[in-house]
């Protein structure tokens, strides 16, 4: 492992800690809450992000198979969230399991990157130069800010359901 892929993992567990702490009080009603139709409610940003996770990583950066499709369909990357009332949502543990096993094997395989593979290209679909990287190393850490970026959304929708604010 190099000292790059070292502190990359560091990085992910770090956004990883943030995330989970702010799902530590969310409970009931709260995990489907959406302020806005078509918004994202938490369970669908937990979902989207083991597989945003798996594709960031296991597939673009190391060639590997696509996400399970029994679990990615319900979290379409680019679509609008579907409310709790029009979907069969996967049950809030089925979800956390997930996003726990997909961020360890994800951990797992940054952790034994190194300096050469975290320089070759990762693509974005189809082949086609992704718009936010060029190289592993950049999807590898592009894939921790969206992890923060979605963690604020979570922080976001915490407060409008009345929890206190996290830091």
């Amino acid at each position: 492992m190099s000292n790059r892929a070292a502190l990359l993992a560091d990085q992910m567990e770090g956004s990883r800690d943030w995330t989970l702490r702010l799902l530590s009080d969310v409970d009931g009603e709260d995990w489907l809450y959406q302020p806005l139709t078509a918004g994202h409610h938490i369970l669908w940003i937990c979902g989207h992000l083991a597989v945003a996770e798996h594709l960031l990583v296991i597939t673009r950066c190391l060639g590997g198979g696509p996400p399970d499709e029994s679990f990615a369909d319900h979290f379409p990357i680019g679509q609008p969230v579907k409310n709790a009332g029009e979907h069969d949502w996967p049950t809030t543990e089925a979800v956390l399991e997930k996003m726990d096993a997909t961020h360890a094997e994800v951990i797992q395989a940054i952790r034994g990157m190194n300096s050469e593979l975290l320089e070759k290209p990762a693509y974005g679909l189809n082949g086609a130069e992704h718009p936010h990287y060029k190289t592993v190393a950049g999807a590898v850490a592009h894939c921790s800010r969206h992890e923060a970026f979605h963690a604020g959304q979570i922080a976001m929708l915490r407060r409008l359901r009345g929890k206190s604010f996290l830091r």
